[in-house]
């Protein structure tokens, strides 16, 4: 696998407010670990801030990583959408020309997190309006796939570097416009029996393939749930306080989980992955089962409510065992 790789959150804005802090000396420290103890060669960088995933990038770089620019549009409308790939690609072109490697991901999932697409307010709301429609789900290709032929084209007339666009597979994306093929592979038990087979149709189609999403969370079960696996948080307005119902914490799922799916990635011939995802601030360790919050978390590190960790003194968490399992796997 050529691009040994790992998302990394520069932070979601909902209603004015981000999900995460954002600090350049703590994010300059993040990627050195990254790139040094988890032996990423790429680096996913998301969020719905340019500002912030251009110093991210800018940091990346540096650092020798390559860069794969991330915007990540939240509820908002096509034309939006549009506007911020090509302040975006801008953004990425300067730092392509500084001699960084960098990929633009023209979005994610845009059906499911945007407006235009499928009927609803939310995120919510479209995935259950998806799940009771087939003709909804039968259109849906012919929707995104107009959007992102015009997001190609806004994108490559000011980047010149390779673009892709992070899917899920019922948008059934038309990869012309794009360099890469991209999804977001989360393998749950209703899909495991073909996964690998999903994976190699992939590759076998020609293109580089790259993973954007993969991984699970850490406790009993998580595996089998996939993409759903976070879904187990009870929320006080926006704020998660504690889990809806009692969960084991098993940390060696989620680093299983991991191995076995980057030896599929390495068997079958993908080009890059990107685990999901390095930090989850905000989903806070705690001793206490019912509210510990980094049970819904897909980071590969545990974010203290106080103080530092032991592994790393200077930083707010302390590393999973799907750290090490990662850092193994990429060592290799």
């Amino acid at each position: 696998m050529r691009a040994k790789g790992i998302g990394y959150d520069t932070g979601l804005a909902r209603d004015g407010r981000f999900n995460r802090p954002f600090d350049a000396d703590l994010v300059r420290r993040e990627l050195t670990i990254i790139r040094d103890d988890l032996h990423c060669t790429a680096v996913r960088l998301i969020g719905t801030d340019l500002d912030r995933i251009e110093s991210a990038a800018r940091q990346a770089a540096a650092l020798g990583l390559e860069v794969w620019f991330s915007p990540f549009p939240w509820d908002r409308r096509p034309e939006e959408i549009l506007a911020q790939f090509a302040d975006g690609a801008a953004r990425a072109e300067r730092l392509r020309a500084a001699g960084a490697e960098v990929v633009f991901v023209t979005g994610a999932e845009l059906s499911l997190f945007n407006h235009g697409f499928v009927p609803g307010d939310g995120l919510e709301d479209r995935v259950v309006n998806l799940l009771a429609s087939r003709e909804l789900v039968a259109g849906l290709p012919a929707r995104v796939n107009e959007f992102l032929a015009r997001a190609a084209g806004t994108v490559r007339a000011r980047f010149v570097g390779r673009i892709t666009y992070a899917s899920v597979p019922l948008e059934r994306v038309d990869w012309a416009p794009f360099d890469i093929v991209s999804v977001d592979a989360h393998r749950s038990k209703e899909v495991a029996h073909g996964y690998r087979d999903g994976i190699r149709a992939l590759v076998a189609a020609g293109k580089p393939v790259a993973i954007t999403e993969f991984g699970v969370t850490p406790y009993r079960g998580a595996a089998d749930l996939g993409a759903r696996c976070g879904e187990i948080l009870e929320y006080e307005g926006d704020v998660p306080v504690r889990l809806k119902g009692a969960y084991v914490r098993d940390e060696e799922e989620q680093a299983r989980y991991f191995r076995e799916l980057l030896e599929v990635f390495t068997t079958e011939g993908v080009d890059a992955a990107f685990a999901c995802t390095f930090v989850c601030y905000g989903l806070w360790h705690r001793e206490d089962p019912a509210e510990d919050l980094d049970m819904a978390s897909w980071g590969v590190v545990k974010v203290l409510e106080n103080g530092t960790g032991e592994t790393y003194p200077d930083v707010p968490w302390e590393p999973k065992a799907a750290f090490g399992a990662l850092a193994e796997c990429y060592a290799g």
